[in-house]
């Protein structure tokens, strides 16, 4: 039904709009409650662990200094555990919009996951890293090791060092994909947040830039600073759809549609 919706969406009258018009974009940006409905657990759902670990340990620089195999051995059991995730219906949803408005949609997840690529989507940009490639420490370069241990695969493919690490953005650590945010700031015209309470990227400010936007999220969340006038993130938001990642897509749809037609 999604893809019908999608498919209708993106016709030769859309096409001929755009020719007339400045191109219409769309930004969206990702968490992990796109994933949470494909039994990914977030840490920021459970008192500050991930998977029964603390989160300082496991991600953040200090915690990889201090136990490097023990850092090693997590990463090994979430890329086994992703092996058997399966991308659920708000990422098909997704996939197939990218799909239908090729060109057109900039999707920056917060994820480390693949199941936007599982569900077929090509051009997602991950803020955070990949949890199947590992980054070589010496020359920088990142190699695919799909759901592989990180064991049999500690010589770097490009410069052939033995150090070599996960490829996820730990806690003081640059985010080097984070000037994406501008980027897709700069050039789309709709902002659509999924799944994300804006705890590490605050949406708000990225809110504020845009005149026509989408917050998904089944809970109201307040926003950080205590200098807010305002007192929760969805009041900076055009739109809130009040629900799960997977049930708030039909809704999103018709909001697209409306404006990628020209209507808005």
């Amino acid at each position: 039904m999604h893809r019908l919706l999608l498919a209708k969406y993106a016709n030769s009258d859309m096409d001929a709009y755009a020719t007339r018009a400045p191109m219409k974009r769309i930004m969206i940006l990702s968490g992990a409650g796109l994933s949470a409905e494909s039994g990914i657990r977030t840490f920021r759902d459970h008192d500050g662990l991930w998977e029964n670990h603390d989160v300082m340990k496991v991600c953040s620089t200090q915690g990889w200094i201090e136990d490097r195999q023990y850092v090693t051995r997590f990463y090994n059991d979430r890329r086994r555990d992703l092996e058997f995730k399966k991308p659920n219906p708000a990422h098909k949803v997704l996939s197939q919009l990218e799909h239908d408005y090729r060109g057109r949609i900039m999707h920056l997840t917060q994820n480390i996951d693949n199941l936007m690529e599982k569900a077929g989507a090509k051009d997602v940009i991950h803020l955070h890293g990949t949890l199947t490639d590992l980054r070589c420490e010496a020359c920088t370069q990142t190699f695919h090791v799909g759901y592989s241990s990180q064991e049999g695969n500690e010589h770097c493919p490009h410069c052939g060092n033995k150090r070599v690490r996960h490829n996820v953005v730990m806690f003081g650590e640059a985010a080097p994909e984070y000037s994406q945010i501008q980027e897709a700031i700069r050039h789309c015209t709709l902002f659509i947040a999924i799944g994300t309470s804006g705890a590490v990227i605050d949406i708000v400010p990225i809110a504020k830039e845009f005149k026509h936007s989408i917050l998904i999220d089944p809970k109201r969340q307040e926003t950080r600073s205590v200098y807010d006038p305002k007192s929760y993130i969805d009041e900076y938001f055009e739109h809130f759809i009040q629900k799960k990642a997977g049930d708030a897509m039909d809704e999103m749809i018709e909001i697209i549609k409306e404006h990628m037609d020209g209507l808005r």
